[in-house]
């Protein structure tokens, strides 16, 4: 064992058997591996299916032997916040299964990959493209629990800044029936190839995309838009080039009608080598600091309230600010 967490019991091998453990024991082994350079970690313990029912770290006896419970989910979390993946577990002797943890690889960050043309770094052909929104069952339940409480008419005018390929509003369209036929849609981005997806998927005269840069405050002024009843703008006010405090501004006071509602979404999570990272990052912190997000979540909020709106926020990954009209 490591000095992380001192213990009279003989030392963990590899594979670990630690059915047993405490489990200040088996993250300090794996840290250690990890230290040591290890590119995966395999552990022994009780099958969770023997422990249904019961809280991570009760004891569950079988045929003599004393097992310590944990749920799936303790190791699913423990791999993520030490920047590993869990495997597909195995059977091994039972009742227990082995673990595999491998580490992942901190290159495989679509963030790092270069953009030859900047208004294409969400491009179609972009490693941004690889993630779809609509294979997150966080997003799509909290998306629809919102657009569940702001009870969307399907005559409604929707605007969607940051529009990329349309995730959100095929997800709208689904949740909203007769929206796409009977509505408006209106999406905005500065990526030629993700306009290209999204007309390609609303190709009905209701469905107008623009290609302008949202950080140009006085063109997107300049926009024959209108007003809407729904304005959607995901992961789109955090943008380095974007003044996000004005851009709200603007779309509150010219764009949205007086009993419209605003939708938005901020990131809470990182996308590294195919896995979802819960939590904001800055640089030189190992562990998410929500500071700024906290802050950017605030001023949202305080704003959205003095423009006589209701005000929500929920979300895991995706913190999603939902703004009704007061009744």
């Amino acid at each position: 064992m490591t000095h992380d967490a001192p213990s009279s019991e003989a030392p963990i091998s590899d594979p670990a058997l630690v059915h047993d453990r405490p489990l200040l024991e088996i993250v300090a082994h794996v840290k250690h591996r990890l230290a040591a350079g290890a590119s995966m970690v395999r552990l022994e313990v009780l099958d969770p299916d023997h422990g249904r029912g019961r809280h991570a770290g009760e004891r569950v006896t079988i045929a003599g032997v004393a097992h310590i419970h944990r749920p799936l989910r303790v190791w699913v979390d423990l791999a993520e916040r030490l920047g590993m993946r869990l495997l597909t577990p195995r059977t091994t002797t039972p009742p227990r299964i082995e673990l595999r943890l491998e580490r992942l690889d901190p290159a495989a960050d679509w963030h790092t990959a270069a953009a030859p043309d900047p208004r294409e770094k969400y491009g179609s052909c972009s490693s941004f493209a690889r993630i779809s929104k609509l294979e997150d069952p966080d997003f799509i339940l909290d998306f629809a629990d919102a657009i569940e409480r702001i009870g969307l008419d399907p005559a409604a005018r929707v605007l969607e800044l940051g529009v990329n390929r349309g995730d959100a509003l095929t997800l709208l369209a689904a949740l909203v029936p007769g929206l796409a036929s009977r509505g408006e849609l209106v999406g905005v981005d500065h990526s030629g190839s993700a306009l290209a997806v999204a007309r390609a998927r609303f190709p009905g005269a209701n469905a107008r995309f623009i290609a302008a840069d949202l950080a140009d405050l006085d063109a997107l002024a300049a926009l024959d838009l209108g007003r809407f009843d729904l304005i959607l703008a995901i992961d789109t006010l955090q943008s380095s080039s974007i003044d996000d405090r004005a851009l709200l501004r603007h779309l509150v006071q010219q764009r949205l009608t007086p009993r419209g509602a605003v939708l938005l979404g901020v990131a809470n999570c990182r996308y590294l080598d195919g896995e979802v990272v819960h939590g904001a990052r800055m640089k030189n912190f190992r562990q998410p600091e929500l500071g700024t997000v906290i802050k950017d979540l605030a001023f949202y909020r305080k704003y959205l309230q003095q423009h006589a709106r209701a005000v929500h926020v929920t979300g895991k990954h995706e913190l999603l600010v939902t703004a009704l009209p007061i009744a």
